[in-house]
C-alpha cells in the first residue's frame, strides 16, 4: 500500500513562511491499495489538491473514511473536484454517533448561504456505510475501526494488506478518557507491531494543563505509545495551528534522542504535506 499525506494540520488551515516544511492544510490522507483502489481518510482542506490530481488521473472511484465530523476534518469536501464530475462514485464510511446520517454531516459543508452549490446538485453518486465496529474489506485491504477518546467521539483506523499494517489515530487524548473513548492499553494493543503509526501529537507538555479534555495528546505520550506498541515507524500528526516548522523539528529531534537513548529501532518523523510512505 502507498500512503500519501495531503494535510496534517489541526483545527484550521494556516499559511506563512514558518509553515512551509510541514504544510498548512488540515487532515487528508490518501491510501492506494496494491490493486489500485483509492481510500481517503477525512476531507480536510488538503483534499482540494488531491481532487485536482484525481481529475488529472481520471480517477472516478473513491472510498472516504471519516474519523469524525469536526469542521477541520470535513471543510474541504465542497472543493473536491471529482464530486462535480459525471460518473464519479464515492463510498462514505464512518460511525454516526448522533441522529444525523453521514450524508447529512457531509452535506452541511454545502448548506446555503455557506456555499453556492447545494449538495443535491453535485454529479457524483454516493453510498453510505455505518462502520462502528468489526472489520471491512476493500479488495485485498482489511479495515478495522477503533473508538477515539475525543469530544463528540470518532474513529481511528487500522489498514492491513499483504502483511503490512498502517494505523491512523488522530484527535485522540491518551491521558484523559473521553465518553466513548478507550483506555491507553487498548490503543497500544490496536497499534501493536504496526509498520506505520500516525498518532495525534498536538501538544507539548507545557501546553496540556490548559487543554485537558480538548481531545488531543502530548507528543511524548504518543511516542510512548508507539514504542510500547513496538511500531516500526511513528509519525507525529495533527500539528497545532500555531506550531512552526522549527518547533516541530525540535519535537522530532527530542523523540529521536529518546529513541537513541533506549536503543529502540523505531523511527520517528513529523508527517508533512507531501509525505509518501510505501509499505
Amino acid at each position: 500500500m502507498l500512503i500519501r499525506c495531503w494535510g496534517s494540520r489541526g483545527s484550521i488551515p494556516v499559511s506563512g513562511k514558518e509553515y512551509l516544511k510541514y504544510g498548512g492544510d488540515t487532515t487528508c490522507i490518501e491510501i492506494m491499495t496494491d490493486s489500485g483502489a483509492r481510500l481517503i481518510i477525512d476531507t480536510g482542506s488538503g483534499i482540494r489538491e488531491l481532487g485536482k490530481k484525481m481529475i488529472d488521473e481520471n480517477q472516478t472511484r473513491f472510498h472516504i473514511f471519516f474519523t469524525h465530523f469536526h469542521w477541520d476534518h470535513i471543510m474541504g469536501f465542497p472543493f473536491f473536484r471529482p464530486i462535480y464530475k459525471e460518473g464519479t462514485q464515492i463510498d462514505f464510511y464512518g460511525c454516526v454517533f448522533t441522529k444525523e446520517t453521514i450524508e447529512e454531516m457531509s452535506s452541511k459543508t454545502m448548506v446555503s448561504p455557506n456555499f453556492p452549490v447545494n449538495f443535491n446538485e453535485v454529479k457524483a453518486e454516493f453510498k453510505y456505510t455505518d462502520l462502528c465496529s468489526g472489520t471491512f474489506q476493500i479488495d485485498s485491504m482489511t479495515v478495522t475501526p477503533i473508538y477515539l477518546s475525543h469530544p463528540n467521539k470518532g474513529l481511528g483506523y487500522k489498514f492491513q494488506e499483504n502483511g503490512k499494517t498502517f494505523v491512523f489515530i488522530t484527535d485522540n487524548e491518551l491521558r484523559y478518557k473521553q465518553p466513548g473513548g478507550l483506555d491507553y492499553k487498548d490503543y497500544m494493543e490496536f497499534a501493536k507491531g504496526a509498520d506505520l503509526l500516525y498518532h495525534d501529537s498536538e501538544y507539548i507538555e507545557e501546553e496540556y494543563p490548559e487543554k485537558i479534555t480538548w481531545g488531543h495528546s502530548i507528543y511524548t505520550d504518543s511516542l510512548k505509545l508507539a514504542l510500547e506498541a513496538n511500531v516500526k515507524n511513528f509519525g507525529l500528526f495533527h500539528h497545532n495551528q500555531n506550531r512552526t516548522d522549527d518547533e516541530i523539528d525540535a519535537m522530532v529531534e527530542n523523540c529521536r534522542a529518546h529513541i537513541r537513548k533506549i536503543n529502540s529501532s523505531t523511527t520517528c518523523f513529523a508527517v508533512a504535506k507531501g509525505n509518501v510512505v510505501e509499505l
